[in-house]
Parts: C-alpha cells; sequence; structure tokens
C-alpha cells in the first residue's frame, strides 16, 4: 500500500465553494420569503435558485439562506427540525417547559433521516448484517472498506435513510470500554485510515442516485460508556491531539465527511461539544468543510456550543431552540455571522451530497441485502479473522469416518437456554444492533464442509459440563465457542468469558488434546486456558456469513490474513491501565467523574513496548498456515530533507507451502528527542504469496502523507505545533509490532 492522499482529501461530489456567510453581525430578521405561486398551487422547485443543480452547493445553500426567515434558519440547527420541512412543533426538551415551535420550513427542502450506522443499518429488516467494525480493522483492508462504506450507504438509501451516524473511532483505551467493537481499534493511523476509507464508500463511491452523508463519531477521547455522559477525560494538550484527535484529523483529511458527532464526555473539565477544538483544529487547521452535530443529550449550553463550532444539536430541540437561541443572540453571546454559517454548513452539506436533489424512497420494503453485499460481508469475515495460536492443529484435514464435536451455544442459530448464533453476530448488550435473522450459523455450514470429507459433526449447546466432556472425549476434534457481548450505556465488568465460558473451554480442553477454540468478542478477554488448547481463532462478530467464512478458514480453505488492530493484553493486573485514576476515575468534582489519562502517550502496544511487559498477543499479530520470511530491508533516501518521498523496501518470502497473504507492517521509531514512547504505525501492505514465491515490497511515504499523517512529527505543546524532529528515525518491518528487520535514516 502506497498511502498517497491528495491534500485536503480528494475531489468530492459536494461543491468546494468557500462557506461564506452573510453580512458578520447582521441581527434583522429577513422577511418571509413567498413560496408558492398561489394559495391552493404548489410551489414549482425547478424555479427556486437553491434547486438549481448549476450552481455550486455554496451559492445554493445562500439562496435558501436569502429566501428564509430567521427561525426558519434555525430549523437547520436541530436535526428534526432541519429535517422534517412541514412539522411545525416538538415536546419541549426539557420538563416544564412550553412546545417548541418553529415557522413550516422554506418548501422545495428535503426530508432527510438519520440512522445509526458504525456496525451498519441497525435493527433494520432486509440489511446486511457486517462483521462489527473493530473485526473491520483486522483485516488491514482499506479497499474493502470502502466497498462495505458503499454498501451500507446504499441499504441506508434503500431503507428511507440518508445520513448515516458512523463510522466511529476511539483508541480502545480501556480494555472494559463496553464499545470498542464499535471502533476500528487503538491506532491513530490505522483507525483514521479505515474511517476515511469508509466515509469514502459511504458518500462517493456508492449509487450516485441513493446519496447519503456519513458521519464521523464520537469526538473526542470518548473512551469509555461508564458515566460517559458525567465524566472528564483529563490529559495533555500532546496526548490529546497525537493520540485522539488524529485519527478524526486522519479521516477528515482522507475524506472530508459531510459530518463529525461530538460527543458525551468533557475533556480537561470542558464538555466536548463545547470545546473549542472543534473551530480551531478539525475546520480551521484540518480544513473540516461539513457540519458538526452533537450526540443525543451531549449539549449542555446554547452560547458555548455554538461559538465552539458545534452546528447541529441532535434529535429534538433543546439547547438549539428558537427562544434560546434568540435569547442568546440578544445578550451577545452568540453571532448571527456564526448562526448563519452553522446553517450554512448543514445545507451545503446536504446539497453537495445530492441529499436535495434525489427524495429517498416511499417504498422501502424491499430486501436491500444484496447477493454482491453477502459475498463482501463473506470476504470480510473471512479476512477479519485472526489466528491467534496454531499448533499444527489447523487446518481440519478430517479422514472418512473421523468426528467433530462442536460445544457452545454460540454455534448453533437453534437456542440453547435462550442463547445462540445470533446472540454472538453482532454487538449490543440488549440484543444484535443489526438484523441477524439471515446468519448462517457455524454448526451449519462445518457440518456441510465436513461432510465433503466424509466426516460427521456432534452438537452439544454446553451446559452440562459432564456431557460436554463425554461428547468432547468421543470426537476425534473438538471445536469450542466461547464468546461476550458488549454494547453502548454500560462498560463490560471483567474481560471474562460470558456464560461461564472458560470453563466449558477447560472440560473440552480436559477431555480432547485437539481443542481449537473460537472466540466470538469485541476485544480482547482472559485466556486462563490457553497453554491448554492447541489452536485458538478471533472471530469476532462476525456477521450473517459466520458460518461459512469460519469453516472455510478452519479446513484451510481459505487462509487466515487477519491481524489484530490492538494488542490483547492478559488480564487487567498487567496493563496498561494501572490505578483507579486511570479507570474508571475516582474523584468526583461537581458531579464530574475524573478520568486521569496518566499514561500519556503509552496507550494500547506503545505502553507494552515502553515497558517492556509481554502482551499476551501483540498489535499486528495473526497467524496463517505458512510462514513468511523477512530480508533485504532498504530505506530511500537515507537523508530526508522533509520534501522528499520516503521508500521502504523489503522482500517478502513464502517460506512454506500453503498460498497465504500476509500484512507486512511497516512501524517508525522518532528521535529521542520526540519524546516518544516507542515505536509506531506508519504503513502496511497486504500481500499474497504462492509458497516459496517471493516479492520486493515497497512502502512509500509522499511529502503529503508526512503531514498528513503526522508520520514524522510529534506534537510540541510549547509551541502548540507539530514538529518534525532532527536526527536519526528507526524504521522497523515485520508480521507485527514485534518486528524482525530494521534501518535508519536522518532528518535534516
Amino acid at each position: 500500500m502506497s498511502l498517497r492522499l491528495t491534500p485536503g482529501g480528494r475531489q468530492r461530489r459536494r461543491a468546494s465553494a468557500a462557506l461564506t456567510v452573510l453580512a458578520a453581525g447582521a441581527i434583522a430578521v429577513p422577511a418571509i420569503a413567498t413560496t408558492a405561486t398561489a394559495a391552493d398551487e404548489p410551489l414549482d422547485c425547478s424555479t427556486v435558485p437553491w434547486m438549481d443543480t448549476s450552481l455550486t452547493a455554496g451559492e445554493r445553500a445562500d439562496a435558501l439562506l436569502d429566501a428564509s426567515s430567521q427561525h426558519q434558519i434555525y430549523r437547520w440547527l436541530v436535526e428534526q427540525p432541519a429535517n422534517s420541512p412541514t412539522r411545525v412543533q416538538w415536546n419541549p426538551g426539557f420538563t416544564g417547559e412550553a412546545p417548541v415551535i418553529y415557522p413550516a420550513q422554506v418548501e422545495c427542502t428535503p426530508n432527510v433521516v438519520y440512522t445509526n450506522g458504525a456496525e451498519g443499518i441497525h435493527r433494520t429488516a432486509g440489511t446486511t448484517a457486517w462483521p462489527v467494525p473493530v473485526a473491520n480493522a483486522a483485516t488491514w483492508d482499506l479497499d474493502l472498506q470502502v466497498e462495505r462504506g458503499a454498501a451500507i450507504a446504499d441499504e441506508s438509501f434503500d431503507k428511507g435513510r440518508n445520513v448515516v451516524l458512523g463510522p466511529g473511532v476511539n483508541s480502545a483505551r480501556a480494555p472494559l470500554s463496553g464499545r470498542t467493537s464499535e471502533y476500528f481499534g487503538e491506532d491513530p493511523v490505522l483507525s483514521g485510515l479505515l474511517a476515511g476509507a469508509t466515509m469514502r464508500g459511504i458518500e462517493d463511491e456508492n449509487d450516485p442516485d441513493k446519496p447519503v452523508v456519513a458521519n464521523l463519531k464520537h469526538y473526542y477521547a470518548n473512551e469509555q460508556e461508564l458515566d460517559r455522559s458525567a465524566s472528564s477525560s483529563n490529559m495533555s494538550e500532546r496526548v490529546a491531539r497525537e493520540i485522539y484527535s488524529l485519527p478524526y484529523e486522519i479521516a477528515v483529511t482522507d475524506s472530508d465527511p459531510g459530518s463529525i458527532m461530538c460527543s458525551y464526555n468533557q475533556v480537561n473539565g470542558v464538555w466536548a461539544c463545547e470545546d473549542p477544538i472543534m473551530q480551531n483544529v478539525l475546520k480551521d487547521e484540518v480544513g473540516f468543510s461539513g457540519y458538526i452535530m452533537s450526540d443525543f443529550g451531549s449539549v449542555h449550553s446554547t452560547g458555548p456550543s455554538l461559538m465552539a463550532g458545534m452546528d447541529q444539536e441532535l434529535n429534538r430541540p433543546r439547547w438549539f431552540t428558537p427562544a434560546r437561541l434568540d435569547a442568546a443572540l440578544a445578550a451577545g453571546e452568540i453571532t448571527q455571522e456564526r448562526i448563519e454559517e452553522a446553517a450554512k454548513r448543514v445545507i451545503s452539506t446536504y446539497i453537495g451530497e445530492g441529499l436535495f436533489d434525489h427524495p429517498l424512497p416511499t417504498d422501502t420494503s424491499a430486501n436491500a441485502s444484496t447477493p454482491e453485499h453477502k459475498a463482501l460481508a463473506l470476504e470480510i469475515a473471512q479476512k477479519s479473522m485472526v489466528l491467534l495460536k496454531n499448533e499444527e492443529a489447523l487446518p481440519l484435514a478430517p479422514a472418512s469416518g473421523d468426528s467433530i464435536a462442536i460445544i457452545g451455544a454460540t454455534a448453533s442459530k437453534t437456542p440453547t437456554n435462550g442463547i445462540s448464533a445470533i446472540r454472538a453476530c453482532s454487538t449490543g448488550t440488549t440484543g444484535n444492533v443489526l438484523n441477524c435473522d439471515a446468519i448462517i450459523d457455524p454448526l451449519t455450514a462445518i457440518t456441510e464442509r465436513a461432510a465433503q470429507d466424509g466426516a460427521s459433526v456432534t452438537f452439544n449447546g454446553g451446559t452440562e459440563l459432564a456431557s460436554v466432556a463425554a461428547d468432547a472425549a468421543a470426537a476425534d476434534v473438538a471445536i469450542v465457542f466461547g464468546y461476550t457481548n458488549q454494547g453502548e450505556f454500560s462498560d463490560m465488568p471483567d474481560m471474562v468469558l460470558d456464560n461461564g465460558g472458560d470453563a466449558l473451554i477447560e472440560a473440552v480442553a480436559g477431555a480432547n488434546p485437539n481443542t481449537v477454540v473460537v472466540l466470538q468478542t469485541g476485544s480482547a478477554v482472559e485466556m486462563p486456558w490457553l497453554d491448554d488448547v492447541p489452536a485458538v481463532m478471533e472471530a469476532w462478530h462476525a456477521g450473517e456469513q459466520v458460518g461459512p467464512a469460519l469453516a472455510s478458514l478452519l479446513f484451510g480453505d481459505v487462509a487466515p490474513s487477519g491481524k489484530l488492530p490492538m494488542a490483547f493484553t492478559p488480564d487487567l493486573e498487567t496493563g496498561p491501565l494501572l490505578t483507579a485514576e486511570q479507570y474508571p476515575g475516582v474523584e468526583i468534582i461537581n458531579g464530574i467523574r475524573q478520568v486521569e489519562y496518566s499514561e500519556g502517550l503509552e496507550v494500547g502496544y506503545r505502553w507494552f513496548e515502553a515497558n517492556g511487559v509481554d502482551p499476551l498477543f501483540d498489535f499486528g499479530h495473526g497467524l496463517t498456515y505458512t510462514d513468511f520470511a523477512y530480508s533485504k530491508l532498504q530505506i530511500t533516501p537515507t537523508s530526508h530533507s522533509g520534501t522528499n518521498d520516503v521508500r521502504v523496501r523489503f522482500r517478502l518470502t513464502n517460506t512454506g507451502d500453503t498460498a497465504a497473504t500476509e500484512v507486512a507492517q511497516v512501524y517508525l521509531e522518532l528521535p529521542a528527542s520526540a519524546g516518544e514512547p516507542s515505536k509506531r504505525l506508519a504503513g502496511w501492505q497486504r500481500v499474497t504469496l504462492e509458497p516459496g514465491e517471493h516479492k520486493n515490497v515497497q512502502v512509500t511515504f509522499t511529502g503529503d502523507d508526512l503531514e498528513d499523517l503526522r508520520l514524522l512529527q510529534y506534537f510540541e505543546e510549547a509551541s502548540g505545533e507539530w514538529t518534525t524532529p532532527t536526527g536519526t528515525f528507526t524504521v522497523h518491518v515485520g508480521g507485527s509490532v514485534d518486528t524482525v528487520l530494521e534501518d535508519t535514516f536522518t532528518q535534516k
């Protein structure tokens, strides 16, 4: 993969006209435009300038604002009034308040419907149940994310939704965080580029007649569900920029999405939706041209939120009601200029992405999950599953007459005590967020595949350990399933498998030495039985195609290629968060839990590297059915001036007897003067090799990459700027963060 980004992102459908605003300080309420030719005759929308497709998005937005009253402009600042043009009354945002009343919106504006969609379209029949985002991250495949984004957009539009609230990124800081499976892992470069690729798919690569706006969430340092609305993530500015804001900055640079969502939490005592970083960094420094919305209920003010850069309040009007906006304007807490800029950002995005020109369908009953989407879900699941351990147990090669025992409730679509394959299909503590009705369960797929070799399969739901042990002992091979469920609203209580999963695995392993463990989790779990089993496959929550994907990997029809997008810690006591002050936070100030990010830059694999502690499994780790050798590392130029490309070349050889794909990874270690804790991911390539084949792999970083991805830089707090240190940089290359090659170059 050559990480080449167009400065400011790639060319987009959205018009690139500058976000001009109306006359600064113009407080007077514009006259309401006449928008119908007669009282009983609808307006011909082809005659109004905001529907003139020969104009830019900015020009069309200006025309619409010119035709709007003050309170019609206000409608764009709240999701529901913005998106339901004819509705004029909303229930009060707070108890005891009068209903919120608006004038009807200017005619010829669209219905816009938002949907949750980081994982796919939530709880909607006829849509695809995709592997969860952390599984997608384990593919390390940007092209797949573009394809998945486009498919999600098409399904969303077909189901009557044209803004997708997703994808999401965070830094997987806390092992118990409930929403880790909704994000792309712990590394800013990996997660930022995966998010950017997903949004390119949603907004640029989908069917152009089915326009959808993407929403990148939740900005920023939103790293736990526990007291998420009443906690402060406390850290230095350098840590904020290098770890928690950087993936958003990379994603915006890579894709220029339509919208971003600010989060519930505070950062250093300031609510995220009041933090000037939205304006100063995302908009002014990075050049984000879309609009920033709140999460539902994450707004705590009118003036501070609007003036910090938040453009739209999610859901119904609370803080951005006409009464509150009028009062704040009269008090000088907000400006007319800022009101109209916020409205224009929303309108320009809707117009630029095509929402004004492509109305949502009225019939949304059709099945939107196409055969192509299901094939893509299968490919993602296959590429995402990570072979954590394998001592000659896989791939399965049963002889005719051999037996395979499948053990564990989540292997079968038929429930055992209420638990089935559907429970582990996706994420969600109160049930799957995706439509998993179409799931092909592992038991069905493995049974069908085993029959091709003349082998038989038995199933045990795992409720009685004595029965489990007997069935495992009677089989030639045992495959046992363990799972966890996690999701929004709560963190996990521990790193233990649900429903007695560890005891189940220990019972199976004690009865059959040929035991394969399949984990269906969203993050790391303790593995007290690890030394007692020869093989472990992390299958994640793999969606509706979990069965065929898993069967193809277990039997070697497809070689595993997934790599961990986070380091797996053995347990909570090992690290990286070792104090209650770090997680979950203990001091309460004015009702706000204080969470101290005292580990600083040492997040995830960087903590393990900096402290010389071995994780259970490394960041980037993943085995397959062959071995790869790395050699002949060469870096050019060896002296870098900041303007020329950096080319990292090395030879990759498949030394085994099976064709397979390696995710070859490149890490950079900055000079000691930068004060970085460890090497950090800089790039990678997925390389497929036949047995004995070798390729000369090149990962090229252009000058734009080095700046946009901050690959050679650190954030210097004294100057408030990104800085490239001079001195010796070390390049590390290998199949995980535990690299095998290194060489250096100097920065002048």
